[in-house]
């Protein structure tokens, strides 16, 4: 029972940072353009907690999945959040460049947390490379073919020093099967080998087949601690902030064209299950977890749905382009059939994650 509700409080920690965050982002723009705020809640529901600074009411609600920032005026002039604001603090009547800037700031943060959890991670752990020793040799590979041998270290890819395996290994990718030179170091000597990657089939991240070069070459089990200070570990914090932006990116397109089944999108119960597992291996795989979260939290909001961040700037830049707002009746509708199809994926979403834990949970 105490296991259950540690985990329970993992999780509504790490969602309450992240919509913490992502609102945040909302607020301060809307502030530093000078727009009136009236309500900045993190939850849905009955207020649990509520105070009042200035002319915006803070509240802690009690349904934890959720949180918004009402804006004065965020829908139309005729609405009743207006009393006792100015109009130049309407965010109907701010430039539309503006109420995009405003919508787009909540994925920005995500995105900016991500960065920021990242980079922490790298500063208090440094980062863990495995040298570009060669481990085993596949049989009849090519690099047993180029006459590479076990225990060789690779210095250079074509001229390029390198020092890890992650390194050779992105240089044979890169290829495309054309013939590397490699600078080996074998005990006191010094040699250099011409080997021609195999191109082999295999299954990429979203189960396409492909043909991928391969050297025919394990990395040892030996690796080494890099230490990183302060900006070295923010430029790899947004290195790594930017690969799985990327890849995630990927994931949602590969999802709209079918590529990847409906059937591995996770909901809530998935998330908590996640996040209740990487508790359990200590706070580091949390804080990566969270930062992985958070960049798929930023991705689906600025997905191009009405409801979502991504609907309202795709509306805010027609208005840009046109010199006009959307027709009203335009936007009511797209709206409606923006949250019926944001409900359906929800419901889709927890089908799979009950699904997944009648089968035996997620593997």
């Amino acid at each position: 029972m105490i296991d259950f509700l540690l985990k329970a409080v993992h999780f509504v920690v790490v969602i309450g940072v992240l919509i913490f965050i992502h609102e945040l982002g909302h607020f301060l723009l809307a502030r530093f353009f000078g727009m009136g705020v009236r309500v900045f809640s993190l939850g849905f529901g009955p207020k649990l907690l509520a105070f009042r600074a200035g002319q915006t009411e803070y509240r802690v609600c009690a349904v934890p999945l959720g949180g918004y920032v009402q804006l004065v005026a965020q829908d139309s002039e005729d609405d009743d959040t207006t009393e006792g604001f100015p109009p130049d603090t309407w965010f109907v009547r701010r430039p539309s460049w503006q109420r995009m800037l405003v919508v787009a700031a909540g994925p920005l943060f995500n995105l900016v947390l991500a960065w920021a959890l990242y980079a922490g991670l790298y500063y208090a752990n440094g980062r863990f490379e495995t040298p570009a020793s060669v481990g085993e040799v596949v049989q009849a590979g090519a690099a047993e073919r180029a006459g590479i041998k076990q225990g060789d270290v690779v210095t250079a890819v074509d001229g390029a020093p390198i020092l890890y395996f992650r390194e050779l290994r992105e240089k044979v990718e890169q290829s495309g099967g054309k013939p590397l030179r490699l600078d080996v170091k074998r005990g006191q000597e010094q040699l250099a080998f011409t080997v021609t990657p195999d191109l082999r089939p295999q299954k990429n991240l979203f189960g396409e087949d492909v043909s991928k070069p391969l050297l025919g070459v394990t990395s040892t089990k030996e690796s080494v601690n890099i230490p990183m200070g302060a900006a070295s570990a923010l430029r790899e914090g947004l290195a790594q902030t930017w690969e799985i932006t990327a890849v995630t990116g990927q994931i949602f397109w590969k999802l709209v064209a079918g590529v990847v089944p409906v059937s591995t999108i996770g909901g809530p119960i998935m998330i908590a299950e996640l996040v209740g597992k990487q508790s359990e291996q200590g706070l580091a795989h949390l804080v990566s977890l969270t930062a992985m979260i958070s960049v798929n939290l930023a991705i689906l909001n600025l997905l191009p749905i009405p409801v979502l961040d991504g609907g309202h700037i795709l509306f805010f830049a027609l208005e840009t382009v046109l010199r006009r707002p959307v027709p009203e009746r335009l936007r009511a509708m797209t709206t409606k059939a923006g949250f019926v199809l944001l409900m359906g994926l929800m419901l889709m979403a927890t089908a799979n994650d009950i699904l997944r834990l009648i089968g035996g949970g997620s593997k």
